[in-house]
């Protein structure tokens, strides 16, 4: 048993609360991808219909090709429930997100929504932040936004890919990728980096409804 099979089991765990006509945020990575994969046979089962905004182009594919509808943020004024990962989270249930580039749409998603489930591993548990956060950039402030970022203890630098081109995020904009060390104020340190000209978004998100830690031994908890 691993943490994948209790990611398996949580998700569908969780998804007794999706209900008919619910409003579903998607998040991105494993424990979103997770949960798209089971939300279509659970609607089908139940016989039920909900409509899903995606945060990523690999969510939304996989969302549609479980024939599961689709629907723009702009077009609706809530979401009933988001179901995302986190990339580390913290003994107060602050969290590091942005790991893979969607930090923007997910803090829009997370913003418009009655409730917010955080699936994640044990690994991703720590006392106090201290992975790197994503800030996602506009290009034209990449310059003076890094020297901002320095000013306040972090070590910035552009996202890229393998092959060396800076990572571009579905939104046109690049990523900072921020070392802080250990993060003793996650709240004031997010508010300053977004008041930087030019900073879209900053990957430090605040405590969700529900976080589900899956287990090495294949369980999970529950922590409200």
């Amino acid at each position: 048993m691993t943490s994948d099979d209790a990611i398996e089991a949580l998700s569908h765990q969780a998804l007794k609360m999706v209900k008919a006509n619910y409003v579903i945020g998607l998040g991105s990575g494993r424990a979103a991808t997770a949960i798209v994969r089971l939300l279509s046979s659970h609607i089908k089962k139940n016989k039920f219909t909900v409509k899903a905004v995606p945060t990523s182009l690999q969510i939304k594919m996989e969302a549609e090709k479980g024939g599961i509808p689709i629907i723009e943020a702009d077009q609706i004024d809530h979401i009933d429930l988001v179901f995302d990962g986190a990339d580390q989270i913290d003994t107060k249930g602050n969290m590091i997100k942005g790991g893979g580039g969607a930090l923007l749409r997910e803090k829009i998603l997370i913003s418009m929504a009655k409730k917010v489930v955080i699936i994640a591993d044990e690994s991703k548990f720590v006392k106090k932040l201290k992975r790197s956060v994503p800030v996602e950039v506009h290009p034209f402030a990449r310059n003076t936004a890094a020297i901002q970022i320095r000013k306040y203890g972090g070590k910035p630098h552009v996202r890229l890919l393998e092959r060396g081109y800076p990572f571009v995020t579905e939104n046109g904009n690049i990523i900072l990728d921020c070392d802080f060390g250990e993060i003793s104020n996650p709240r004031e340190l997010a508010t300053k980096i977004i008041e930087i000209p030019g900073v879209i978004e900053v990957g430090i998100f605040p405590k969700p409804d529900i976080i589900y830690k899956a287990k090495e031994n294949g369980k999970y908890e529950v922590l409200r």
